[in-house]
């Protein structure tokens, strides 16, 4: 299914123009509701801590989960004690936000303002909002607005396309944050200047979702292997992501053959589906799913199969780093006593 509408999003025909009169009524509700919000009628909420939001305008696989780890671990950096705010839209992502920062507490609230409350009473000096763009009623000093360059030629709200708000929203940003896992850095700059070409826009960094090395799902502590080891082996990629494509094309990057095991986004593995899985596994070299599956696929992964790999990924800010870091350090010195 996730490939069907990624290619109907692709492919911009028949299919998406039929959609396009539930993208009007989309867009006009978006826009009621922002303007309620820019006219007062609807009010955001000071939270007791400064806050950061990390969202984005389209539908999952910009890399957010991820760059909001990042965040947090560059507020740590700074001295800041940072929690991570999130709706937790399937069990995963906050899964992966305890891996990738066990030391920054995660709150999962779909009401953010009641989340950040929580996170102070815990002791955090900064919220980072994770997936809440679009969430306007809790207020925030910084926004942070991914795009993957993968999607950058998106126009078309959904249904018809994964937009869930037009470029105009980026007026209402502090960031533009280009994405990029198998497309180019030329690419990736080409789509921050179409989508910050016009008045208001925000300035804009390119970001690369560097694939690192490999780790064993089941013992995220044992050792890992260097990701070249999938050169010219056949691998099996278990996804279930916003971008299935983005993942498998990092594979194929890698020089691995591909055969694809996909599910939708914040699919609930089970115990059946582990097993249907590692028995495809024998028939392939390396099993390889994201960090986002393993969280929950590991555990269920056979004890007498063949191991389940997950490839990591760092964050890699190539363009634009100084009005990100100015952003983050400018957040670091508002925190409130």
């Amino acid at each position: 299914m996730s490939h069907a509408i990624e290619r109907v999003w692709a492919a911009n025909g028949l299919a998406a123009r039929a959609l396009a009169p539930l993208s009007w009524l989309f867009a006009a509700a978006t826009g009621v509701r922002n303007a309620l919000y820019d006219l007062g009628v609807f009010r955001s909420e000071r939270l007791p801590i400064p806050a950061i939001s990390v969202g984005n305008l389209s539908v999952g696989g910009t890399g957010k989960t991820p760059v909001a780890a990042w965040v947090a671990q560059q507020l740590l950096a700074l001295g800041a004690s940072p929690a991570i705010v999130m709706r937790g839209y399937g069990a995963d992502e906050p899964l992966v936000h305890a891996r990738l920062n066990p030391a920054v507490p995660v709150i999962v609230n779909a009401d953010r303002v009641a989340g950040a409350r929580e996170a102070a009473a815990r002791g955090a000096t900064v919220a980072v909002l994770d997936d809440a763009f679009q969430h306007r009623r809790a207020r925030r000093e910084v926004d942070l607005v991914l795009v993957a360059a993968e999607q950058g030629a998106a126009t078309r709200l959904l249904p018809a396309g994964p937009l869930r708000e037009g470029r105009g929203a980026l007026r209402r940003a502090s960031l533009l944050v280009v994405t990029r896992k198998s497309a180019t850095l030329a690419e990736a700059e080409a789509v921050a200047a179409r989508w910050t070409a016009f008045a208001a826009a925000p300035p804009s960094c390119v970001i690369a979702l560097v694939p690192g090395a490999l780790h064993d799902a089941r013992d995220p502590q044992a050792a890992t292997l260097p990701r070249e080891v999938m050169k010219g082996k056949r691998v099996l990629a278990i996804s279930a992501v916003g971008a299935p494509s983005a993942f498998t094309a990092q594979l194929t990057t890698l020089g691995a053959t591909v055969t694809q095991a996909t599910f939708p986004d914040h699919h609930a593995f089970d115990a059946r589906d582990a097993a249907a899985l590692a028995a495809r596994a024998e028939t392939v070299d390396f099993a390889v799913c994201t960090l986002k599956d393993a969280v929950k696929l590991g555990p269920l992964w056979p004890r007498v199969a063949g191991p389940l790999w997950y490839l990591s990924q760092a964050v890699v800010v190539e363009r634009g780093a100084a009005p990100l870091h100015e952003a983050l350090h400018r957040l670091v010195r508002g925190i409130r006593p």
